[in-house]
């Protein structure tokens, strides 16, 4: 494990050597390192009387834990602060803070208020012990080694159980037939997903040599092995696609001198007018990779949750007030069938609306999109981390497509994207502090003799 420093974020600075976590460092991936590893353990040797989401919010070890992190992370928040160290604020953060912020509003208007008071407090000790400690921490810190150390070990482990034959069953008529493996995770696309980012942030491993390009490889091939055991082939897919794309705007960004967020948009944009004239759906993208177009039943969902957002369209029904929110709940009065029986839509902006409306979805994607911003930043500075940040973060977006990760506090993708969002910001802070003062001319105009002032000398065009 890396080296643990008690040093300030600013004054350690030039002394830190690369590889160095401080404790505003480590408290990140403490929490991560719950939510990829000990949680889903815990749930795995012991697990829960139902596997919903609304009952795990009352599992013992949540109520214990993130509470305590998150006052850890304030504590120790307050020193740095109380010794003169400065709490910046990039774009992409004060953009959370904004989507946060209006998930915590909504409780005014909430379905079930006392449900949305609860999953909301929960998501802001996750966001305290994260982003908060992360801001403050060394820049020199490397928090996403941390994290990579993290899916290392969730991936071994992983690997381990395999002659278990722990598999996902889904009920076909009247038959329970495997679907895939999901490992100690609850469910093989929570494995699928997890194994996917592994890889992504193995193969940034295999850019340095060593050690890290070792394990790199061992974390690679095990992540592979794990995506096809799982039969995730979402996963797979996107795992290939999302640090391709990654490179392509990065390197389209840096020759055309432009921001990346707007290749990837000009990205988007074409891709939907090639499919508007082509008929190239995404729909048909499934069938042809699949052999299902209606993405395992996903488009039966969506239909009922674009029903469900024509009724509350410009704020929604309130934070995670709409699925698993008791009997009487819309996802259960007015679902078709078996949805009723769903956690979420299976589409985090779907989600988004159906929680908090068009207002919600447009404050998700200016929070997107200042990440994204940011991450160009990184670029002038580290661009292979800009690859693996952009990597990562087009992986969850891509994926939210297909299931609900955005402002879900205990997801492991959900936390992975908070630490690509604040490990961009520290790459913001670090270009803010190294920017150079901007020159100021001279007044050049006759000087005046004062007895009270020294003669007039020459300066060499600017102030000193």
């Amino acid at each position: 494990m890396p080296r643990i420093s008690a040093t300030t974020s600013m004054s350690a600075g030039p002394r830190a050597s690369a590889g160095t976590f401080d404790v505003c460092a480590l408290i990140p991936v403490l929490a991560f390192a719950y939510s990829s590893l000990i949680q889903p353990l815990i749930y795995f040797s012991f697990p829960p009387s139902a596997g919903l989401q609304g009952l795990l919010e009352s599992r013992i070890e949540n109520r214990v834990f993130w509470p305590v992190l998150a006052a850890v992370a304030i504590v120790v928040a307050m020193q740095r602060l109380a010794r003169g160290d400065r709490l910046a604020l990039p774009p992409n953060i004060i953009a959370l803070c904004a989507y946060f912020g209006l998930a915590g509003a909504s409780i005014g208007w909430a379905f079930k208020p006392e449900f949305a008071f609860v999953r909301f407090l929960q998501e802001a000790m996750v966001l305290t012990a994260v982003v908060l400690p992360a801001l403050l921490s060394n820049p020199n810190a490397n928090i996403m080694r941390g994290v990579f150390l993290c899916f290392a070990v969730g991936v071994i482990l992983n690997i381990l159980l395999l002659p278990g034959g722990y598999a996902t069953y889904a009920l076909y008529g009247n038959t329970l037939v495997d679907i895939g493996y999901q490992g100690y995770f609850s469910g093989k696309n929570l494995l699928g997903e997890f194994a996917a980012i592994a890889f992504l942030l193995s193969v940034h491993e295999l850019l340095y040599p060593g050690t890290r390009r070792a394990l790199g490889i061992v974390v690679a091939v095990a992540a592979i092995v794990l995506i096809f055991f799982s039969s995730s082939k979402t996963a797979l897919g996107l795992a290939l696609v999302a640090p391709v794309l990654a490179i392509l705007t990065l390197v389209i960004a840096r020759t055309l001198r432009l921001a990346p967020i707007l290749i990837l948009t000009a990205m988007i944009l074409g891709y939907f007018m090639f499919g508007e004239l082509a008929g190239f759906t995404t729909g048909r993208i499934a069938y042809l990779l699949t052999g299902d177009s209606s993405f395992t039943g996903r488009t039966t969902i969506w239909a009922f949750s674009e029903m469900e957002i024509a009724k509350r369209p410009l704020l929604g029904w309130g934070y995670q007030s709409f699925w698993l929110v008791g009997a009487d709940a819309p996802s259960i009065t007015e679902a078709p069938g078996w949805v009723k029986a769903m956690p979420n839509s299976h589409n985090g902006y779907y989600d988004a609306m159906l929680e908090l409306g068009y207002v919600g979805l447009a404050f998700l994607l200016v929070f997107l999109a200042a990440t994204v911003h940011v991450i160009g930043r990184v670029a002038r500075y580290d661009y292979k981390r800009a690859w693996i940040l952009l990597s990562v973060a087009l992986f969850v977006m891509l994926y939210d497509f297909l299931e609900t990760l955005w402002l879900r506090a205990f997801d492991v993708s959900w936390v992975v994207f908070v630490l690509v969002t604040v490990e961009a910001a520290r790459y913001w802070r670090r270009s803010q502090q190294s920017m150079p003062a901007s020159p100021q001319p001279v007044s050049r105009r006759p000087a005046r003799w004062s007895r009270t002032r020294p003669a007039w000398r020459p300066r060499l065009g600017v102030r000193t």
